[in-house]
């Protein structure tokens, strides 16, 4: 969001940062921006909540937010864009799906990344790690499981009751699909074309079915990562400058266990390593070659280690090609393996199952991508792809053409 403010305040617009709260206020103080906070704010405990209830790690049969949290967030939002808001942005803050409708303000989202209806419809997702409910899926082969699974998530509706429950209860439309709770009015997507492998044309054609919101319309913006105004703190600078092989473990979206499991692998692997705990106490995990800091500059950070070792949002994977570093991914989520799958397809990563953590295999991973060079070179072409593209600023550019439409 910092990325897309300053390309728009560059282009003269007129920017209000809002948030409900949470442990990354402290990011927006650092950078000196003046932000508002919309309802009574999240507390870190309640955040660390939220983070166990995400896609992938939560249970599908509920929403992330309790159905009072989500009126409440709803008609908070309402207030706030009443002062004069003609176009809302936002990443994971889905109440606004439902506020945006109540007061007919349009959406734009980018937290989708490239895990859009285009990618399902021209059969690019992977096989899921897990079991989704396909029948017969244990005993099917992977490329049928595949297929099937991009023709049918399309209509999956997990995650979804709680939206729909506060939708009735709003007189707004609700969600009719998982996909369409990733989807605003506007979604960039947030990749390249070469990685992706659709062409900006075929992307932009794309119009929805009756799954989908009837408004959704979806355009490549590029890469758009996190530079977090915040300064490597000087002890993990000496860390970073010593000698030996170096990870960068930053797992932010699931529970403490998986992180201290790929922590324990890595090291046993020899490595100095240095982990982003943010929403998780993980200083028990120091000793003299692991480093734990709660919210890392990773675009600061992955330059100068050798291997990262990362879920998989587009966050992450992102500011690790950016920076030419190789990674391993343990999806823990479509997106994020979506995300790790295109990395892997291209020559840049590594991807271990989230139940093969605590086994040999991401040891494995991780010895393959810093002993083959190819994975370097295939992370550095992917550099040098993202490096031509400015991201915010394409996604400044099509936020201002709908704020005039």
């Amino acid at each position: 969001m910092l990325e897309i403010r300053g390309a728009l305040a560059e282009r003269g617009a007129e920017v209000a940062i809002a948030t409900h709260g949470g442990p990354f206020r402290t990011v927006l103080d650092a950078a000196g921006v003046a932000y508002d906070v919309i309802g009574e704010g999240v507390s870190d405990e309640r955040a660390a909540r939220f983070v166990r209830s995400v896609p992938g790690v939560g249970p599908p049969d509920q929403s992330m937010w309790s159905d009072d949290e989500l009126l409440e967030w709803t008609a908070d939002e309402v207030a706030y864009f009443g002062r004069g808001v003609s176009v809302v942005v936002t990443g994971w803050t889905l109440p606004a799906l439902l506020s945006t409708r109540v007061t007919g303000i349009p959406l734009v989202t980018e937290h989708a990344g490239s895990w859009v209806p285009p990618v399902f419809e021209h059969g690019l997702l992977p096989a899921p790690l897990i079991p989704v409910g396909i029948p017969f899926e244990r005993w099917l082969p992977r490329a049928i499981v595949r297929r099937m699974f991009n023709s049918g998530v399309a209509s999956f509706s997990a995650y979804t009751d709680g939206f729909n429950r506060a939708a009735a209860r709003l007189d707004v439309a609700g969600l009719p699909s998982f996909a369409s709770l990733l989807l605003g009015d506007l979604t960039l997507v947030t990749d390249v074309p070469a990685l992706l492998g659709i062409a900006a044309s075929n992307m932009e054609a794309w119009r929805p079915s009756d799954r989908y919101r009837p408004e959704t319309r979806i355009r490549y913006a590029g890469p758009i990562y996190a530079r977090m105004p915040i300064p490597l703190p000087e002890r993990v600078e000496r860390f970073l400058d010593g000698p030996g092989p170096t990870a960068y473990v930053a797992i932010t979206s699931t529970g403490p266990d998986v992180v201290r499991a790929a922590v324990e692998a890595v090291r046993g692997h020899g490595l100095r390593t240095v982990v982003a705990g943010t929403v998780h106490d993980l200083t028990d995990l120091e000793d003299s070659r692991t480093l734990v800091e709660p919210i890392l500059p990773s675009h600061l950070v992955m330059p100068r280690v050798d291997v990262a070792v990362i879920a998989g949002g587009q966050g992450s994977v992102q500011t690790a090609l950016a920076s030419g570093t190789p990674f391993v991914g343990i999806p823990l989520q479509p997106e994020q393996h979506l995300n790790v799958h295109l990395a892997e397809r291209a020559g840049a990563a590594r991807m271990v199952a989230p139940a093969d953590v605590a086994t040999p295999a991401l040891a494995a991973a991780v010895s393959a991508v810093l002993e083959d060079e190819r994975h370097q070179a295939a992370a550095r072409r992917l550099q040098a792809e993202m490096d031509a593209v400015d991201g915010p600023g394409a996604a400044a550019d099509a936020i201002l053409e709908l704020a005039a439409a």
